[in-house]
């Protein structure tokens, strides 16, 4: 069964940055495409960007520029590197297959964008 371990989140600044990490297991990760999601209060769980298993991204229009997503197909990880933080950006941010998700959801990391 897949699992997903996300790490990294915490509160920061407006305009500051946050490294998310995504340890995942259950799966031959290097064969998927891996997206990273967020889900703010009282709002839907969206998609934020996502990377191939060659490596190609795409990103949200709300985090282009912002956020880069990567992988490391060695450790099972995928990360989500966040600069110019905003508080919009505040959720809890999960991974999982992208642009579609599996079922099963990992706990999320909560990043609190505030001054």
């Amino acid at each position: 069964q897949v699992q997903f371990v996300e790490s990294g989140g915490g509160l920061v600044q407006p305009g500051g940055s946050l490294r998310l990490s995504c340890a995942v297991s259950g799966i031959i990760f290097n064969i998927y495409t891996m997206g990273w999601y967020r889900q703010a209060p009282g709002k839907q769980r969206e998609l934020v960007a996502f990377i191939t298993s060659g490596g190609s991204t795409n990103y949200s229009d709300s985090v282009k520029g912002r956020f880069t997503i990567s992988r490391d197909n060695a450790k099972n990880t995928v990360y989500l590197q966040m600069n110019s933080l905003k508080p919009e950006d505040t959720a809890v941010y999960y991974c999982n297959k992208g642009p579609t998700s599996f079922r099963s959801w990992g706990q999320g990391t909560q990043i609190t964008v505030s001054s």
